[in-house]
């Protein structure tokens, strides 16, 4: 991944190149404003053509073209990024006509400009964003059910981020588009031309990135916004303008989707945007499904599977969670000092046919997309919720690990096979952690959902109980292991029954009986990645996830130096243990670590699904977060593609059918697209988190909260509202200033602002932003579209408004999705 410009101000030199496409390939801009001089007056494209599919093919085998997937900056839309191969830097493609029409999460290629046409350069005094880091970016067994945004950027001799040789000049840091670009001391100095933006400049950067998937343009249309347009200025047309402002932003696509400020426009905008399929399933697709309903298990089944529908098996899962796609079971064996525990998954590939309608659109899919009102099922709903999920007491199809456990989590066997479960009750996270915070209480049944006559709730809480106790020995050995987790907040929301408005919000907390969950599955994955690799190891679809790039975390040990912080990089076990120990136990200790995990998810890569056979290396095999040799997704078919593909994996494996006749080739793209996807629906995830928050800032703001500063900038901060966990950046320009001031105290940036007194007989305040200060800030709603911005408050004016009661936030109506 890029760094963000300077977040902390370390000064990062940059590469120059050029993205481009299949005309006119390193073009000058004098040979193109020639070029445009001979067609003026006609009708110009802003975009190229695409490169065809064999043009690519060739590129990528001689090494001329680089592939990667684009990231686009969220906060800076004109700016994106792919991986460079060696992994250490980025390529930065600057602009929304170098991009080509690609968006965020596309398979792309590019191809740099010779390097003697390679510009270093940095912004003046290191002020201009590059890219704002979010989840989509980091793997879930990374930041489990939290969100990572803001970073750092570093300071070495070379580029760290290859960009384009041109540059837009708009949306710069102080938000008015006025950044000035400086040459590098110690870099032979060469003129960078930042010309008007007029139209025929604009023509001018058509270097373009090659979207590889194909996708059709109408279903990827970038939704456009009249007040703050996400199509660049020249798509701006008069007439669209002024039709936008006479009637009240209304979004334009290939139809209306309505008044821009309704939550159901708005978020269909969002998905049109990410490429989500939200269509009802087709006839052909439903025609795939038991048509017989209520469908039974057929007798021949229980033949072909271990019958464990006696046994004490149960869901625990978010209370308003209705596709259930795994189960536990926990019970002592007759020797009173061992366990068998049991993961259970729903069968899903039983129900969909390998190459049928139903498969392909799933794979189309690939993920379900959780927004905070509602999911988006890669499946129907009559799969997901109904003939898939594990619904208690229902007779359901399952695949399972089983081990033979110690208390201390030691693995003495395991099993793995198909088998036909019984779930005895359906447990809420909530129900769970009140089993395991009361060992030896009996809980009132009242209390508790319905359990099956054939077990016990004291049969029931004994198992969680002793499942609570394993899980802890298997995490405290995986942290000693060396794994590492990037915890980050996780807004959830409350919404009224009627008008589907958020009422309030509170940040989630991740506890106990989501660990005990949580560790059972990352066994399981485990264990079947073991399973099919070993069995197919050109075959095997595992989940890999790099070591942080090399120069970012260099530049990130580097600035922890200069700030004072002890920091230990060398291994994620060691910066794990670095994060749990450094900032001790007082009031706002967790704060200072949330800002410093901030800056620690920076260097980390994406995670990202693969097919073994492509890949020689096996040290690229590896999982860095999780610190072990190989992994893969196998508990939740019901939600993921690539879990239905390791479920036809193991049934081969296990004998149950043929290997999928699919060459390593077709599995990786396969894989790739997955990877896309899944990108594409953690940012909609995001996306829909920020528009309820909006919707909230604007029905029940201003809110004011204390805030931390964990990035400096020299005409703005960026701050971390601790009351609600959200991200954002304050502005100077937005303050009521005499003036303010930018330094650095070796690499530590500092920000001085100076505040006109409301009382003209009294001196100006000075008040000093740095890394880690505690501020006080408003969160206002924006009067012209569903946007909040921060601003800070005076110094030495009234109190915080109280704390809302965890009453008004909670209610029966959370939509709070487990990643």
């Amino acid at each position: 991944m890029s760094h963000p410009d300077c977040r902390l101000n370390l000064g990062t030199l940059r590469g120059v190149s050029s993205v481009v496409g299949p005309h006119g390939v390193g073009a000058s801009p004098s040979d193109k404003k020639s070029k445009n001089k001979s067609i003026r007056g006609k009708k110009k494209s802003i975009f190229e053509n695409y490169m065809s599919k064999e043009d690519v093919s060739e590129g990528l085998k001689r090494g001329t073209l680089i592939q990667g997937v684009l990231r686009i900056n969220p906060k800076k839309f004109h700016e994106a990024f792919i991986p460079s191969p060696d992994g250490d830097r980025d390529i930065f493609i600057d602009g929304i006509v170098a991009r080509n029409r690609a968006l965020n999460g596309d398979l792309v290629v590019v191809k740099l400009l010779p390097e003697e046409q390679w510009k270093v350069i940095k912004p003046e005094s290191s002020d201009k964003e590059t890219e704002g880091a979010y989840e989509s970016d980091l793997p879930e067994e990374i930041c489990g059910s939290h969100l990572l945004q803001q970073s750092l950027k570093g300071h070495h001799d070379s580029p760290d981020v290859i960009i384009e040789a041109q540059f837009e000049d708009s949306d710069s840091e102080d938000g008015h588009g006025n950044t000035q670009h400086v040459l590098v001391d110690g870099v032979k100095k060469l003129s960078v031309c930042v010309h008007e933006k007029d139209e025929e400049t604009e023509a001018q950067r058509s270097y373009l990135a090659c979207p590889v998937s194909y996708r059709k343009l109408v279903k990827r249309m970038l939704v456009h916004q009249v007040q703050k347009m996400r199509a660049p200025p020249w798509h701006r047309t008069q007439a669209l303008y002024q039709r936008g402002h006479c009637k009240d932003q209304q979004r334009q696509l290939a139809k209306s989707l309505g008044q821009a400020g309704e939550i159901e426009p708005e978020t269909e905008g969002i998905l049109t945007e990410y490429g989500v399929d939200f269509s009802d399933f087709s006839s052909e697709v439903l025609e795939c499904l038991p048509q017989d309903l209520p469908w039974i298990i057929p007798p021949e089944e229980f033949s072909k599977r271990r019958d464990l529908r006696k046994d004490c098996i149960f869901t625990i899962d978010p209370s308003t969670a209705r596709d259930l796609d795994d189960a536990l079971s926990c019970k002592l064996l007759a020797d009173g000092n061992t366990y068998e525990v049991g993961v259970h998954i729903a069968d899903v590939s039983y129900f969909v046919p390998e190459g049928s309608e139903l498969d392909q659109v799933a794979a189309q899919r690939a993920t379900s997309v959780y927004l905070v009102q509602k999911v988006i099922p890669m499946l129907p709903r009559a799969l997901c919720e109904e003939l898939c999920s594990l619904n208690p007491m229902t007779d359901k199809l399952t695949f399972s690990v089983i081990w033979t456990l110690t208390s201390e989590g030691k693995i003495l066997s395991e099993w793995f096979g198909r088998t036909i479960i019984c779930s005895c009750t359906k447990l809420s996270y909530e129900h769970a952690q009140s089993m395991i915070e009361s060992p030896t209480k009996t809980i009132p049944e009242q209390e508790l959902p319905p359990i099956s006559p054939e077990h016990t709730s004291e049969e029931v809480h004994q198992a969680v109980l002793n499942l609570h106790r394993i899980a802890k020995e298997l995490r405290k050995q995986r942290f000693l292991d060396g794994a590492l987790r990037l915890d980050q907040l996780k807004l959830a929301f409350t919404l009224d029954h009627e008008t589907g408005l958020p009422q309030g919000c509170h940040i989630y907390e991740y506890r106990d009986s989501n660990k005990l969950v949580e560790e059972f599955m990352l066994l399981a994955n485990m264990a079947v990645a073991h399973k099919i690799y070993r069995a197919f190891p050109e075959r095997a679809l595992l989940r890999r996830h790099p070591p942080p790039q090399t120069k970012m975390l260099n530049d990130l040990v580097e600035f922890c130096d200069q700030m004072g912080l002890p920091m230990d990089f060398t291994s994620s076990g060691a910066l794990n243990k670095s994060l749990t120990e450094i900032f001790g136990d007082d009031k706002y200790s967790l704060a200072r670590k949330e800002v410093l995990t901030s800056m620690c998810s920076r260097p980390m890569q994406m995670a990202l699904y693969f097919c073994s056979g492509m890949l020689r290396d096996q040290e690229q095999f590896r999982h860095y977060a999780l610190n072990v040799p190989l992994y893969t997704h196998f508990t939740s078919p019901i939600r993921r593609f690539a879990d239905v593909m390791v479920h036809r994996l193991l049934a081969a494996t296990l004998g149950y059918r043929e290997l999928p006749d699919v060459e390593p080739s077709v599995l990786q793209k396969q894989a790739d697209h997955c990877n896309d996807r899944r990108m594409a629906s953690k940012r909609v995830h995001e996306l829909s988190t920020s528009l309820f928050f909006a919707i909230l800032v604007k029905e029940s703001g201003p809110l004011e909260s204390e805030a931390m500063v964990l990035g400096v900038l020299n005409q703005a901060f960026d701050v971390l509202v601790l009351r609600y966990g959200v991200h954002k950046r304050i502005y100077c320009n937005a303050l009521p200033l005499r003036s303010h001031h930018f330094r650095r105290v070796g690499k530590k940036p500092v920000l001085t602002l100076v505040w006109d007194p409301e009382d003209t007989e009294r001196e100006p305040v000075q008040q000093v932003i740095t890394i880690f200060s505690l501020v006080e800030v408003v969160l206002r709603a924006e009067a012209a579209a569903l946007k909040y911005s921060a601003i800070l408050k005076r110094p030495g004016t009234e109190d915080l408004l109280g704390l809302q009661d965890k009453e008004e936030c909670d209610s029966d109506h959370d939509y709070e999705q487990e990643d």
